[in-house]
């Protein structure tokens, strides 16, 4: 194994020997109408990806090119996402991202019922790769990992299975797995989503949180799959059930997000669950900082994805009281902004913003239209979206509450239904 002296990845033949299945099937429901008609791991994030591009980078950029993402809730966007923008790979080296769709494919009527049981309904499929290890991977968080350097550890270790782990505050660990770990980091206790989770032994402010991503020596994965597949008491999923089980009758270790974390700066470790509506917004609007945590200009670990051909953005008009103009604000391809103010926003692509108008705060999605005086402060525009002419969003969180979702911070959520635009929309461009 050698660490490239170009870069940080960490190829070697366990990259090459391993297999990455990317759970993609959740609805995300806490994003609530962003994702009533996409799964969460479509949704469109940083002005010109999506969510789901962020773990398959990591793959390819850690030398994992057999992936399969298991698809369940209403997955067309993201299939076709997927067909679209992550065909380059050469199946004539044995490289492929396949999109693994619940099917029944085990002897059962039954759609995935729990993450370890979406694994095991693909079971032959990960057979026939005849991989030496198994990644698993949750396709809705943004981070940028070094997958070789957490199967180096694996391996040290000697472990049946590794989980990755972050640091969070005590009062946020109620959403996660929170595990104790002795000296060498083999994982003693694990709890799933805990009432009152434990708190680190050195920090009492902070939990040793499960990331979702697993590291498994692919026969005893399927042993235990099998296992698991046969008790009727399991609720079949990694989480609630498998581990819990294994760490006191397998070697369960824990690797640390920190000692494979790309880019990290200044003891910071980027990782972002954006499963709400505030934490989707928040994670944007930080791309807009002079300098983000989450470096996207970054040539050596690039996040990869669909990309359209697309004119280069527009600013038009230069008058006192008409000026087009975006500062602070990410603006992507194909959009063109005339006369108006644009300040501390995302703007994806194809978005047009008509004169007068000032949009500060703003994350507006794919193709849509923002009319003349229109103000638009701290929102989420949804995909092809039409603001009609003098609406103000954003300022009066009662009136914004009677026709917009408004979060508990005040982020307001628009989409067409909101607004009566039932137009039609082309499948995948959800």
């Amino acid at each position: 194994m050698e660490k490239d002296v170009n870069s940080s990845r960490f190829v070697s033949n366990l990259t090459k020997n391993s297999i990455a299945l990317i759970l993609a099937g959740g609805r995300g429901s806490r994003l609530k109408d962003l994702t009533s008609q996409r799964a969460k791991p479509a949704v469109p994030f940083g002005g010109k990806f999506r969510i789901i591009d962020f773990p398959l980078s990591n793959c390819i950029n850690s030398g994992i090119r057999r992936v399969g993402v298991v698809t369940q809730y209403k997955s067309h966007s993201l299939m076709r996402h997927i067909q679209r923008g992550w065909s380059f790979l050469s199946g004539e080296f044995n490289e492929y991202v396949d999109l693994l769709p619940a099917s029944q494919q085990r002897d059962t009527e039954d759609w995935y019922k729990g993450t370890a049981d979406a694994v095991y309904q693909n079971l032959d499929i990960l057979r026939v790769s005849q991989a030496q290890y198994v990644v698993i991977l949750a396709g809705d968080h943004i981070y940028k990992m070094d997958y070789g350097q957490m199967l180096a550890c694996h391996v040290r270790n000697n472990a049946d299975m590794t989980v990755a782990c972050i640091n969070v505050p005590l009062f946020d660990a109620t959403g996660f797995g929170v595990m104790a770990v002795d000296k060498e980091d083999r994982i003693i206790e694990f709890a799933e989503k805990p009432a009152e989770p434990k708190h680190m032994p050195d920090d009492p402010t902070q939990a040793l949180a499960s990331m979702g991503i697993y590291v498994f020596n692919a026969e005893f994965l399927y042993e235990q799959l099998m296992r698991d597949a046969e008790d009727n008491s399991s609720n079949h999923d990694f989480g609630g059930d498998l581990i819990p089980y294994l760490i006191s009758r397998a070697r369960v270790y824990a690797h640390r997000f920190a000692d494979s974390c790309v880019g990290a700066k200044g003891g910071f470790h980027y990782w972002r669950d954006v499963g709400t509506v505030d934490a989707y917004w928040a994670a944007n609007m930080e791309l807009t900082r002079v300098i983000p945590e989450l470096n996207m200009y970054d040539n050596v670990w690039p996040i990869w994805t669909y990309q359209e051909q697309l004119p280069p953005a527009k600013f038009v008009f230069n008058d006192d009281g008409r000026r087009g103009e975006a500062t602070d604000s990410l603006v992507s391809g194909g959009c063109l902004i005339s006369g108006s103010r644009v300040t501390g926003s995302v703007l994806f692509s194809n978005v047009r913003v008509h004169s007068f108008s000032h949009i500060e705060g703003a994350v507006i999605l794919p193709n849509a239209v923002i009319n003349r005086h229109v103000k638009l402060k701290n929102v989420v525009i949804d995909k092809g979206v039409h603001i009609p002419e003098g609406m103000e969003i954003g300022f009066d969180a009662v009136a914004d509450g009677k026709r917009f979702y408004v979060s508990e911070k005040g982020t307001v959520l628009v989409t067409r239904e909101m607004l009566g635009q039932f137009r039609p929309v082309t499948y995948g461009n959800k």
